[in-house]
Parts: structure tokens; sequence; C-alpha cells
């Protein structure tokens, strides 16, 4: 049987890495350019179509308006947050990957409204501004408040992931100090005394 010596093996895998690297980088491009336009027509469309919907829920009414607003960017960003959160603080226990995997996923469908509604205030398209008129006839103070609810909800996060880092750290401090082995007392001896001169 003909066997193939180290020099030819090396020219072979040399050409699968490349085959390898040349797929992955014709993948990404591909996904690239399949985001692209996915973005462009979802820029067209989502900011009027979610005005609307938000409108139809709204009617005009200031206090609705401040209400919906409020309850959407309070609860659009403090779920999201909450997730990754767990997600991180998962992510090294047992089953932890597939439980963090499910979190993340579950933290960017719940922060879709406010992805949404960011699409409206940010958005430079004629989707966007024709949402913007929208919203300001028959939603008023919605963004206002859902940018305020947005933020107390953010300032809540950062509490309270501030309160479980910290509690982390102590409880890590107080088993490394249980672990640590004390240290063996060693007992100084006193130098006898010096015999005293002419004592012999």
């Amino acid at each position: 049987m003909p066997s193939t010596t180290p020099s030819e093996e090396l020219p072979e895998r040399q050409r699968s890495s490349f085959v390898t690297w040349r797929n992955r980088i014709i993948a990404l491009v591909i996904a690239a350019v399949v985001l692209w336009v996915a973005y462009l027509i979802l820029a067209a469309f989502i900011p009027r179509w979610w005005a609307q919907r938000i409108a139809e829920n709204v009617h005009g009414s200031f206090s609705k308006g401040i209400w919906s607003g409020l309850v959407m960017g309070a609860v659009c960003t403090a779920l999201p947050l909450f997730l990754l959160l767990f997600a991180g603080m998962t992510w090294r226990k047992r089953g932890g990957p597939f439980i963090a995997g499910a979190a993340a996923l579950l933290a960017l469908i719940t922060a879709i409204p406010n992805l949404m509604t960011l699409t409206v205030v940010l958005g430079n398209s004629n989707a966007a501004h024709a949402g913007e008129r929208i919203l300001d006839v028959d939603a008023p103070a919605f963004r206002g408040a859902a940018l305020t609810g947005a933020i107390a909800a953010a300032v809540l996060f950062l509490l309270v992931a501030f309160l479980l880092v910290r509690r982390r750290i102590r409880k890590h401090r107080a088993v490394r100090q249980q672990v640590r082995p004390e240290k063996p007392r060693v007992a100084v001896d006193t130098p006898p005394n010096p015999p005293e001169p002419g004592a012999y």
C-alpha cells in the first residue's frame, strides 16, 4: 500500500483549511447581505406599522399614552436585562449554556417592542417620519413616557446587579478564608544565657 509522507500531507491539510475558511467567509458574506436586505425591507415597513398599532391602543388619550409608554418602556427594558443577567450567572453551571442561550433568546424577544419604538424615534426613513407623525397625533406623550420607563428599569437593574455582584464577591471571599489553612505557630526558643566570664 502506498503511504503518504509528511511532506505530502502538509499541502493537503493546508488546502483543506483554505477550503474551510473560504466557505466560512462566503457564508458570512451571504448572511450579511441577507441581513442588510431584511433591514431595508423592515425599515420601510416596521416604523409605520408599529406606530399604527400603538395609536390603535392609545386612541389619542394623553393619560393612556403615558401609562402605555411607562409600562412598555419599563417591562421591555427590565425583562431583557434581567434575563441577560440570569444567562450570565448560569453560564458555567451544569446545563448552563443551554439555559443561558434560551434566556438570551427570550431577552431578545421581550426587547422587540422597545426596538421597534426605536425604529420610529431614531429612524431616518420616510416610514420613521410617518410613524413619528402618527405618534404625535394619536399617541401623545407615549415616546417620552417609554423613555422614562426604560431609564427607571435600567437604574433598577443596575442596583440589583450591583447588590448581586457584591454578595457573590463577599461569599467568594468567605469561602477562600475558610479553605485557607491556618499557619502553624512556630514557638520561638529564647537563646540560652551566655556564661558569665570567669565562671569556669
